[in-house]
């Protein structure tokens, strides 16, 4: 099937009492058993619910994978990937300009376990390749970065792996399925921050993770199960219902993300900006090759924290906040909260500077957005 049938129709069939075409809320907390030993398929909702297995067939078919298993919260599910993939004295790669979140699980949390990180440009191979060691089991990619964009080689990161005896995870929340495939591209888990475009009304919090191989998949259900920090049905059913319009949305993203990157391209105002639609931008032409669109993801740099500040409190249409993927617009500052976490002097490296502006390009009417962009660059 296509993606956008897929979209609508894959893990939602009517149901079966009832023929209701939309998946029901299976808000329970246990079922009840014929006899012992004897029962439907369902004994307990942290281990089953009807709701949460219609969602996670649905996006395991839409990234092309085995199975798909849903959690409380993207970090839920990163956590869970943790627990499947490393061990005590193991070591893992890590993409150095990742979501703050991501680097405070890994380094605050995971390493006091016994787990050494290793974080590298993962753009760059030959920095992956030596960085790799015979104790390496997990590299963990996001592409395009959280915030500045950059685009790593999903290919040629999976050949790294593989030959190293690792599985590769990519963070696939900035593109979806519907621009990027991650699995069809090598790697072997794909995780989402489903609270993102996945759900795309701001309205439900949410992670997935979804497997190639049969092994993982199993196992990570096990996790799921026995650690217990499961996507509500609730939840579950705010996902599904916002994939439906996944694919109409994200041309809505992409088409203002474009337009609004080219408006700040030439802003005097802005000192650098960071979108892999431009064709000045380093990762553009891998991105072409690996990505059908370019996505609603912007981050651009005015110089200085009061050149930012001045800005983020002068946008009314834009609303200054935490969080991306939303059909509004949303406007943050990454040194102060998504990133917040990450040492002040690997943030300058790596570029998240006090300056540092990332834009989540919404659905709304795109001259609007500008023209509230444009009533913001006057306090500057």
């Amino acid at each position: 099937m296509g993606f956008r049938t897929d979209a609508i129709h894959a893990g939602q069939e009517p149901d079966p009492t009832t023929g209701a075409v939309t998946i029901p809320i299976y808000q329970t907390s246990t079922y009840v058993q014929e006899s012992i030993g004897k029962h439907k398929g369902f004994e307990y909702a942290r281990t089953q619910n009807p709701t949460r297995m219609a969602l996670e067939k649905n996006v395991a078919v839409l990234e092309r994978g085995i199975a798909g298993y849903a959690f409380a919260s993207g970090m839920a599910a990163t956590t869970a990937i943790t627990q499947l993939l490393l061990k005590q004295g193991d070591h893992a790669i890590c993409s150095d300009n990742v979501y703050g979140g991501t680097f405070r699980l890994f380094d605050k949390i995971v390493r006091q376990y016994g787990v050494e990180f290793t974080y590298v440009n993962t753009s760059n191979l030959s920095d992956l390749t030596a960085a790799m060691r015979p104790n390496t089991r997990m590299v963990f990619v996001e592409t395009p970065t959280n915030p500045i964009m950059s685009i790593t080689d999903i290919r040629g990161v999976s050949a790294i792996a593989h030959q190293g005896g690792c599985r590769l995870v990519v963070d696939n929340t900035f593109m979806t399925p519907y621009f990027q495939l991650p699995l069809e591209l090598g790697a072997d888990i794909v995780v989402h921050s489903t609270t993102k475009y996945l759900n795309g009304h701001s309205d439900s919090v949410g992670g997935v993770a979804v497997l190639k191989r049969q092994d993982d998949a199993e196992r990570l259900q096990f996790i799921q199960n026995a650690a217990g920090a499961i996507l509500s049905p609730f939840d579950s059913w705010l996902v599904m219902r916002g994939i439906k319009t996944l694919p109409i949305r994200m041309e809505a993203h992409n088409a203002n993300g474009m337009a609004v990157a080219n408006f700040l391209a030439n802003k005097t105002e802005v000192k650098r900006i960071y979108y892999p639609g431009l064709p000045n931008h380093p990762g553009h032409d891998l991105a072409k090759k690996q990505m059908s669109g370019f996505g609603g993801m912007i981050a651009f740099d005015l110089g200085s924290l009061d050149r930012a500040k001045r800005f983020l409190e002068r946008v009314r249409l834009c609303s200054l906040g935490e969080s991306l993927g939303g059909v509004e617009t949303l406007v943050s500052h990454p040194a102060t909260m998504t990133h917040a976490s990450v040492p002040a002097e690997e943030r300058q490296r790596l570029g998240i500077t006090d300056g540092l502006v990332r834009l989540s390009v919404g659905i709304e009417d795109v001259d609007d957005l500008i023209a509230d962009l444009e009533k913001a660059f006057g306090s500057l």
